[in-house]
């Protein structure tokens, strides 16, 4: 059979396209994922012992809102790299300028404290074991955007590799903040930033491979 032929039998015979069901694999990803991480953050480490008294506070909600915005844009970075021909330049443009506002916080924060302290607001008191927990927390939410995006013909692989990786880093940030006692701005900018990025790169060093459909 010559090609020509082929592809007119195949065009021919062709089903209907079921336009839902990449969106609801997407979204049984992101949730079963997300479902797992918090499962495991409840068994392993659970909820920070004053959680309904930190919840008075400012800073509580400033750091839920800066993990809770990455979150939704990693995971809408990773669904636009998912599909072919889409571009997440003003995704990424909005992380930058999510995470750039943490920094300014912060900065203003190490201006306003003595020099003494600095050190201190930037280390905290988790920052050898935080952004490896975050990282731990992603792989059940990594695991399930890359069998979502890989079934969705991506093609920039490291890319959307990278981008599932920092989805599942920005979720793990989400649910690792209940646990989370630090609230500083300098701590978040630093070690929730780095908890992140561990995901990232491992997502596009791996993204070639794991994606390939």
């Amino acid at each position: 059979m010559k090609t020509d032929e082929l592809i007119d039998m195949l065009a021919t015979h062709a089903g209907g396209v079921d336009r839902g069901y990449a969106r609801r694999r997407y979204g049984l990803a992101v949730g079963a994922g997300t479902a797992c991480a918090i499962v495991v953050m409840a068994a392993a480490l659970g909820p920070r012992h004053d959680l309904a008294r930190a919840m008075l506070l400012p800073m509580f909600w400033v750091k839920l809102a800066f993990v809770a915005s990455l979150a939704m844009l990693g995971v809408a970075g990773a669904w636009r790299l998912a599909i072919p021909a889409r571009e997440v330049g003003a995704i990424s443009r909005a992380i930058g300028v999510v995470v750039a506002v943490m920094w300014v916080i912060a900065a203003v924060a190490l201006w306003r404290s003595v020099p003494q302290v600095r050190a201190q607001l930037v280390l905290g008191q988790t920052w050898t074991s935080c952004p490896w927990l975050i990282a731990g927390l992603s792989i059940p939410v990594f695991a399930a955007l890359a069998w979502a995006v890989k079934g969705m013909a991506p093609t920039r692989l490291r890319w959307a590799g990278g981008m599932a990786g920092f989805a599942s880093g920005a979720v793990a940030a989400l649910v690792y903040s209940i646990h989370c006692p630090e609230l500083g701005a300098p701590f978040l900018g630093t070690w929730y930033v780095a908890g992140m990025l561990v995901p990232t790169a491992i997502g596009a060093l791996l993204g070639n491979r794991l994606l390939r459909w």
